[in-house]
């Protein structure tokens, strides 16, 4: 089965809007289609769709899982028309069904063209697999695409209250995300061990009944779990090289490197969004546009490239713009050549210590300082 889900984050996207509307009302329609690149959302919907439409009672008889690759015609066609036992109801979850052969895809769409009333039908495929025109149209489409840097942060707080039945201080959630980034897989399970921690380190509070107090997950118990310090993330750094401070930045690389997850290939993409930005904030000075107005222009240079840059667009946006005057259009052409020669010198299996190079580089990158105000 799926893992539990975090149930529907504020401010919902449309596929989470369908699911929830269905979960509440107990209608479903008879074919979902699940697709799109974050499969952490897409599993907490199947979940949350089979919990209520499925009684538990009857789940060993009417729910069946199968992959597409599995099946063959007459396996297909025997999923599909089976009914349910001793309920209103069964379900088929069929995965990766773009793996279907093609005589059992034949059947798949023959049934599509008339689903039974008694059977919820759930398509799922696999992230980083495009979508079935077909299926698209004889479904109700549920597209999960990964969620925005801003997005994940209150999923977090929304997953902690919700799931885990804890809160968050928004301090602890912010140092979370900057430590972990926004694999939503790692922060639930990340966010599960603070919160166990946290309950562990105050057993006086009684469940959330009654108006009884919650714990509360602090920054604390993500530095103790994560194993990450306020001051010491790859955000950290990344501001550091934006104000040129290398000594700074210098005796943060080993504190960002040691952390879970994190390699100097992934700090090397963070700043090259970083150095991209940063050349695109100095040209749109140059070009006239007032410091007040680059939060707005950063938000949008992030939404029309997707850049991954560590942390919310918004703080982004507001750090860069505070780091915008301090670079030259040739300071941020000289950070990008050195980006190109790190991230190809990264690629060569010979290179055996990250560390020094990423601190030579970001020493490098603190040297071009401008040498004029803008």
């Amino acid at each position: 089965m799926p893992p539990k889900s975090s149930a529907t984050p504020p401010k919902e996207s449309a596929p989470l809007r369908v699911v929830q509307a269905a979960v509440q009302s107990r209608q479903f329609a008879p074919v979902y289609y699940l697709h799109g690149d974050d499969d952490f959302l897409k599993d907490g919907a199947l979940h949350d769709l089979l919990q209520a439409a499925i009684d538990p009672s009857t789940r060993d008889f009417n729910l069946e899982q199968r992959r597409g690759s599995d099946l063959d015609a007459e396996s297909v066609a025997s999923l599909l028309t089976t009914p349910p036992m001793l309920a209103e109801r069964r379900a088929v979850v069929l995965r990766d069904v773009t793996g279907l052969k093609k005589a059992a895809r034949v059947q798949l769409d023959k049934y599509l063209e008339r689903p039974a009333g008694d059977t919820l039908l759930l398509l799922v495929s696999p992230a980083g697999t495009k979508a079935d025109p077909a299926l698209l149209h004889a479904s109700v489409s549920l597209e999960f695409a990964p969620l925005t840097p801003e997005r994940v942060r209150r999923w977090i707080t929304h997953h902690a209250t919700t799931v885990l039945q804890v809160d968050i201080a928004d301090d602890a959630a912010q140092l979370l995300q900057q430590a972990v980034g926004n694999d939503l897989h790692l922060l639930a399970a990340e966010l599960d061990k603070c919160a166990s921690y946290e309950l562990g380190m105050h057993d006086d509070i009684g469940a959330p009944h009654g108006g009884a107090p919650r714990a509360t997950i602090g920054v604390e118990a993500v530095s103790a779990v994560v194993g990450v310090r306020r001051g010491e993330t790859v955000t950290d750094l990344l501001d550091a090289v934006a104000r040129h401070d290398a000594q700074a930045a210098v005796q943060l690389v080993p504190h960002v490197l040691s952390q879970p997850k994190m390699s100097a290939v992934q700090v090397v993409m963070m700043l090259g969004t970083q150095a991209f930005a940063l050349s695109f904030g100095r040209a749109r000075r140059d070009a006239g546009v007032p410091t007040p107005r680059l939060p707005q222009e950063y938000f949008a240079f992030l939404k029309d490239t997707g850049g991954y840059p560590g942390r919310p667009w918004g703080e982004a946006a507001s750090a860069w713009t505070r780091a915008t005057d301090g670079w030259s259009a040739e300071a941020c052409a000289r950070a990008l050549a050195l980006l190109l020669e790190a991230d190809t010198a990264l690629k060569d299996t010979r290179v055996s210590n990250e560390e020094q190079l990423l601190t030579s580089l970001v020493l490098a990158l603190c040297a071009t300082r401008s040498r004029r105000a803008a």
